[in-house]
């Protein structure tokens, strides 16, 4: 606000402006009552008040849900019930409810997030699909009489169609008693600093350097960063142009950066907003929205209801259509009465291809989901849960204990009645509430106090409770190195962590995709593209999921495309409203005419019989260089005649119009007299491809990289579409087709350049900067295909690939895949190195790296059969899944010199992969044929099997077999630390294969030893062995028995 002093001098020439507000400001008369809710009223019966609508309501909803209500069931009802009145809630819950009926009646798909679903009242009111009975959910950390807050009620509903539930919230209250919240933007640590950079005018790579130095870390604060990062502290100290940098962004940290919508917020009002707050219309619509922020609104005592959007309740609601058309003679699918149980679903969920499920697409995840194999909707919900900062760490943990290949314990006897589900680990919040009552004595209510100070970090709040916990807890016997422990393990939900409602609804609608998935695979996944269709790399992602799984996708057509994907004979057919330039009423005009008179004769007959108006010269060309209209003829022909055939049917429908007959309409069964289409030579492959990209986004009936599918994989490492903020700073290796270059102009006038690279899963910005550029500008050029080494960027919501090394196709074949993995490798070390200080690039081992050109040898294959044969030697590297994390499902056995001989995978439990799709990437160390160090110091997975083991040892133990492991020294100082090493080793890969050492124990004796825990024998396995032991020292052999 400006001061007096600023607003005189502002209006010194009418000063009765300044004198007319004061006098107004004199006679406004505003007072804010706080501490009293403002619900509107609930129209109940009248022989009813809310609180007894509430309770009927409830227990008809307990009969619908349990058929036979127990006395348990009944007991917990009632105290809820009794909490919610007391708090004086319960108009609150019959609005949530009345508004999620309303979707329900209205065939809008909705759920339930956050805590509600732990509670009864919510369950019976059916506002949410979770029985807290079965899920042993707790009330207290949804509403917590201890802890007077509002009611958080957090309702999803179909992305699409969530408007339609605020209308009606509008139109049963009114337009003056229902608005959207305003929520301010502020600037987070990151931000302060690249908005500061930016402003004293550094330079882009300098300010990103120091800002990514920030832990990746929510809501941290920037001293906080600085305690905790010592490069961040280390570069302020050092230079004090970073210094003042940091300072400055200090004092602008936390200020509001922009004002927006809530992503959720409603409030409902019994009186006019325009009496309690100032209103004003929210961003990009009409609505109205508060001024104040969702705090500021609740202390006026008015609720805040939540009206979520999540587009996997569109894919749902809209797979179930397709479903219910493409097999009308089956019941309707009922998603809240699924099988729990389906063997197909949980076969499919444990191959971890899960491209298109609920919270379980990303690499990691999909890692982890497959070494778990699920078998339960509770296994869903935990990895759900412990994905997350916090509990991470435990997961490896969760998946031995699941799986018996390590023992269930509890820090204390008395928590395994509440952990046993979880095999002994906390996963949920819940899990801290049910700790301090078993072990502390705890009510619910105080449970929830505790778990709120940890996860809110209220320090005064949590050591009242901590010594409240520690007192009790002893005199129940409790030790206090137990008591330490149990907070120890509190200690990753300070964090992060799901409170255990919110993971089991998500676990739910995991499994309902994945179900749907599973057992109705086409009408899925044409759902699945319908709701990406706004988002071309993600339906490039897809696509290419179908086609793995055997799926036609077909390419849009006049006579078969609906608005959206469509199923059609076990395949999808492109929706046309996925084309660029064609609108809504272009399509439903063609859909209607087909309907109305079958399909089109020619493209005259088309031209007279959709509506022009809607359908006008660019939707033709449109349609036609998509190949829309291919039954009539090839899109070179149609364009040459579109302009007769646009004459023909505005003079047909001028004649419809004005009233007048022709000819063709006195015969029913004529069509209007056209010319033949005209000769022409059809368009070249390339140019339909280019027309495909333009206006789909993507390339559907082939690809430019169509003809290396099948090889590309064995030289990249990742697609675009893999590149999720896991992969973020690591390096790999894309290849693709260059779509376009931009040249940019740097601060300090270098030329710098943003390529655009296609690859077979989408589409990827590559940063070159001016030092690359200066080596490989003549690579950069349109239609080139190229093979780009880097590292992955994500800044924001973009993710872009910062170039270091760049070969094109040609060379990457002259080279060869293992002369190319090692000059990727050598890259690496060289720009590791150069960080240290100049000289040639040196290994870990400090060793000299050989240097790797394009003058290296060829090795004979396509193209080059006639190259001399190089000395042969043989590598075996593992083959990994389209997964990308180190999966090995066969292998690939390297002649250097000689042809690739793969053998056979592992069978899959899912439909096996068409020969046409693309080769899956390497990993980035199967490429290098010799390395001395690790490729890439992040990468810790897929790695290459030893010279010496690669023909004696399998990537696979057989059942039966045992792993010996001989000893080659006997010397102690040399076998002891070996000893030492290897138990390590066998303790991060715990499996099922037996471990026998054999220990030297003088001349030609040796003593044998059987370990206790077993271990996973794979590629990753031994890679390590020989990571960390090198080579020489022990030999690793498979034999049956012991």
């Amino acid at each position: 606000l400006k001061s007096a002093q600023e607003m005189h001098a502002l209006f010194r020439d009418i000063p009765e402006a300044l004198t007319n507000t004061h006098r107004i400001a004199e006679m406004t008369d505003l007072h804010f009552t706080f501490g009293q809710l403002n619900l509107p009223d609930f129209p109940v019966p009248e022989d009813h008040t809310v609180e007894s609508w509430l309770r009927e309501e409830c227990q008809r909803g307990l009969a619908t849900r349990y058929g036979t209500v127990t006395e348990e069931i009944q007991r917990r009802l009632d105290y809820e019930l009794d909490v919610i009145i007391r708090m004086g809630y319960a108009g609150y819950f019959l609005i949530v409810a009345d508004f999620t009926r309303f979707a329900r009646e209205h065939g809008i798909a909705t759920t339930c997030r956050g805590s509600a679903p732990g509670s009864l009242v919510t369950y019976t009111l059916g506002i949410t699909p979770v029985d807290p009975i079965r899920y042993e959910l707790p009330f207290e950390r949804f509403l917590n009489p201890d802890r007077v807050t509002m009611p958080d009620i957090d309702v999803d509903f179909e992305d699409s169609r969530r408007d339609e539930v605020i209308g009606y919230v509008t139109r049963k209250y009114g337009f003056d008693h229902v608005a959207q919240i305003i929520t301010f933007g502020t600037m987070l640590a990151r931000a302060a600093i690249r908005d500061v950079g930016r402003v004293l005018g550094l330079g882009y790579g300098e300010v990103d350097r120091i800002a990514k130095a920030v832990p990746n870390q929510l809501g941290i604060k920037l001293d906080e960063a600085i305690q905790m990062a010592a490069p961040l502290r280390e570069m302020q100290e050092a230079d004090p142009q970073v210094r003042k940098l940091l300072d400055l962004a200090k004092q602008v940290e936390g200020v509001a950066r922009n004002a927006s919508t809530h992503a959720a917020g409603v409030v409902i009002s019994r009186d006019p907003l325009t009496d309690l707050m100032p209103l004003q219309r929210a961003t990009n619509s009409d609505a109205l929205m508060t001024q104040y922020e969702m705090h500021g609104v609740e202390a006026l005592g008015l609720l805040k209801f939540d009206f979520l959007g999540l587009s996997n309740l569109t894919i749902l609601r809209q797979a179930v259509d397709l479903i219910h058309a493409t097999r009308p003679d089956e019941p309707r699918i009922d998603l809240d009465d699924l099988p729990l149980e389906d063997a197909r679903t949980f076969e499919l969920l444990a191959s971890g291809e899960t491209t298109g499920i609920f919270q379980l697409e990303s690499a990691g995840m999909r890692r982890y989901i497959r070494e778990l194999r699920p078998t339960s909707v509770h296994d869903l919900a935990a990895m759900v849960a412990l994905y997350r900062p916090g509990p991470m760490d435990n997961i490896p943990a969760y998946i031995r204990r699941k799986h018996g290949q390590e023992p269930v314990t509890y820090l204390h006897p008395l928590l395994e009645p509440y952990l046993a589900k979880t095999y002994g680990i906390f996963v949920y919040q819940e899990d801290i509430m049910s700790a301090a009552k078993a072990l502390g004595g705890f009510t619910g209510p105080e449970a929830d106090t505790l778990c709120y100070a940890i996860r809110k970090k209220k320090s005064s709040v949590l050591r009242a409770q901590r010594e409240k916990f520690v007192r009790q807890a002893a005199e129940r016997g409790v030790t206090p190195q137990v008591i330490d422990a149990v907070f120890a393990a509190f200690q990753p939900f300070e964090r992060y962590g799901f409170n255990k409602a919110h993971a089991t609804c998500y676990g739910l609608i995991a499994y309902q995709t994945a179900y749907l998935k599973a057992n109705y695979t086409v009408e899925y996944m044409a759902s699945v593209l319908t709701a990406l269709r706004d988002n071309t790399d993600r339906v490039a992602a897809a696509i290419a999921e179908c086609r793995r799984l055997g799926i036609e996708v077909r390419t849009p057509s006049v006579h078969g495309s609906g608005l959206h994907f469509t199923v059609e004979d076990d395949a999808i057919r492109f929706g046309l409203l996925a084309i660029k330039n064609v609108g809504e009423g272009a399509i439903e005009s063609v859909v209607r005419a087909r309907e109305a008179d079958g399909p089109f004769r020619s493209l005259t007959d088309f031209c007279c019989r959709v509506d022009l108006r809607l359908t006008n010269k660019r939707v033709l060309e449109s349609l036609i260089r998509v190949g829309a209209l291919n039954d009539l003829g090839h899109p070179a022909q149609l364009l040459m005649a579109l302009d007769d055939a646009l004459a023909s049917g505005q003079a047909t429908q001028r004649d419809r119009i004005s009233g007048q007959s022709s000819l063709f309409d006195l015969v029913t069964d004529a069509g209007p007299l056209e010319r033949p289409l005209p000769e022409a030579t059809e368009a070249p492959p390339r140019e339909r491809l280019r027309w495909e990209k333009e206006l789909l986004g993507l390339y559907l009936s082939d690809h430019p990289l169509g003809e290396l599918a099948g090889v590309i994989g064995g030289f990249v490492t990742a697609y675009s579409g893999d590149l999720g903020e896991e992969m973020d700073q690591q390096r790999i290796v894309v290849g693709g087709v260059v779509t376009g270059v931009r040249r940019v102009i740097t601060k300090t006038k270098s030329t710098m350049a943003v390529a655009t690279l296609e690859d077979l899963q989408g589409t990827l910005d590559v940063v070159v900067f001016p030092k690359v550029l200066e080596t490989t500008a003549e690579r950069w050029q349109e239609d080139a295909i190229l093979l780009v080494a880097g590292r992955v960027d994500h800044k924001g919501e973009e993710t872009v690939l910062l170039a270091d090394a760049v070969w094109t196709w040609e060379e990457a074949i002259a080279l060869g895949k293992g002369s190319f993995g090692a000059a990727v490798a050598a890259g690496d070390r060289g720009r590791r190195g150069s960080r240290y200080g100049a000289g040639p690039p040196v290994g870990s081992n400090g060793r000299r790296m050989a240097d790797v050109t394009a003058g290296t040898r060829p090795l004979a294959g396509p193209g080059n059969e006639e190259a001399d044969p190089a000395p042969v030697r043989v590598r075996v590297i593992p083959r990994v899944s389209p997964l990308r994390d180190g999966s090995v499902t066969g292998s690939i056995t390297v002649t250097l010199g000689g042809p690739l001989q793969s053998r056979a995978p592992e069978p899959r439990s899912v439909a096996a992969e068409p020969a046409s799709v693309a080769a899956e990437p390497a990993s980035v160390a199967a490429l290098a044929t010799d390395h001395e160090e690790p490729p890439f110091p992040d990468e810790e997975r897929q790695r290459l099997v030893s010279d010496e083991q690669a023909p004696t040892a399998p990537l696979h133990a057989q059942p039966g077999q045992s792993l010996h492991v001989r000893f080659s020294r006997a010397a102690n100082d040399v076998v002891l630390p070996a000893f030492e090493t290897l138990r390590e080793l066998i303790h991060q890969h715990p499996g099922d294969t037996p471990v026998v050492l054999h220990i030297p124990a003088g001349p030609s004796r040796e003593q044998l030893m059987e370990l206790r825990r077993g271990i996973a024998y794979d590629a990753e396995f031994l890679a390590a062995v020989r990571r960390r032991l090198g080579e020489g020292l022990v030999r690793l052999e498979l034999a049956a028995g012991r």
